[in-house]
């Protein structure tokens, strides 16, 4: 039987601008069907938390721009679920908002704040975790965080240390945690067995959240605690209309999660990526014989490896002598770009505004 106490926050109001030109302001990548499921980022999402927290429990945060998709692609969700925020400050203002939504609605709940754009390849593992990391929570005043089993020496990612071991197996105190390092430190912390990778899922009580935003980011928790009678009620959203762009734009993570002291982490390994780049995608996608990627088109290559292809259309690509390449091609925007140097690519979407306006966003 699902615990009626346990909500899930899905933040989903990126942008998601290294996936560009796929990813675009009107439909971001996690409204795209990367994989050819027929199930777009989001709605996996949505349907890997089901089993675990009941769907009338199940919020959606996002940008007021795209009510409209959410509503389309998760036609189950009640409109009074999806939680339109008017302006993009990072995940502390939106984590707030839920938390004081949610606490309104039922004061022993505890939640699970998840991205709507990762790819979770073994879901039973990842029930389990979920689960577990309730009852954690719910049991302790703690903030818990998932930390991933690395696979490789990951600069992409940040990092969580493990300190000392809980008596639940698994789950340690955090000991530090460190963003997005360069290769040789990266290889150090593979090494030393001490390190996971930072996966942005969360869990504890909303109280819990809510005691340490006050704590260690009062200029936040004093936007949402002006408001304390309205959450829950037909005057929240005229509240966060009018408030919540005030909020500084902080992540969870420097706000909070960094400052307090009661911090733990859940290791685990259940098939977890990020998928924010073009080569991530590549990496969780199948290849042919060559090692190139084909996403909806069909390919000839010839002397040519590690590349991903995709294409918006049905379309014969040819192509010879490219390795390691990103070719997209997104009807108005054609993208060539090494795979090694698509941390670039953020640069070329803020060139493409500067020259051509919105146009191609």
């Amino acid at each position: 039987m699902i615990n009626s106490h346990r909500y899930c926050v899905i933040m989903c109001g990126g942008i998601g601008s290294r996936f560009w030109p796929y990813s675009r302001t009107a439909r971001p990548k996690q409204f795209i069907d990367f994989l050819g499921t027929g199930r777009t980022l989001l709605q996996m999402s949505y349907d890997r938390i089901l089993p675990i927290v009941d769907k009338k429990n199940i919020i959606v945060v996002t940008n007021a721009d795209y009510a409209s998709l959410v509503k389309e692609q998760l036609p189950d969700i009640d409109d009074s679920n999806i939680m339109l925020e008017p302006a993009r400050r990072n995940t502390a203002p939106c984590i707030a908002w839920a938390a004081w939504h949610i606490a309104a609605l039922d004061p022993q709940a505890s939640m699970v704040v998840m991205p709507s754009d990762h790819l979770i390849t073994r879901e039973r593992e990842f029930e389990a975790s979920i689960r577990k990391g309730f009852e954690f929570v719910e049991a302790n005043d703690a903030l818990l965080t998932l930390g991933i089993q690395p696979s490789r020496p990951e600069t992409g990612y940040g990092y969580i240390q493990i300190g000392n071991p809980t008596e639940e197996e698994s789950i340690n105190r955090v000991k530090t945690f460190t963003e997005k390092p360069d290769l040789s430190l990266a290889e150090v912390f593979i090494q030393s067995g001490e390190f996971f990778w930072n996966s942005g899922l969360f869990l504890w009580s909303a109280e819990a959240i809510k005691r340490e935003l006050r704590k260690h980011a009062p200029d936040i928790s004093a936007v949402f605690d002006r408001g304390q009678e309205v959450f829950g009620t037909e005057n929240e959203d005229d509240f966060i209309h009018e408030n919540f762009p005030g909020c500084m734009s902080i992540s969870i993570d420097f706000a909070v999660m960094e400052k307090a002291n009661n911090v733990y982490v859940e290791t685990v390994d259940f098939g977890w990526t990020d998928l924010g780049t073009w080569s991530s995608l590549y990496d969780n996608s199948p290849r042919n014989k060559s090692g190139n990627v084909a996403q909806n088109c069909s390919l000839l290559s010839y002397d040519s490896s590690g590349n991903i292809f995709a294409v918006k259309e049905d379309k014969l690509v040819v192509v010879d002598g490219l390795k390691d390449y990103i070719v997209a091609d997104a009807g108005d925007v054609l993208l060539i770009c090494r795979k090694g140097e698509e941390q670039r690519i953020k640069q070329m979407v803020n060139d493409a505004r500067m020259n051509f306006g919105e146009k191609y966003l």
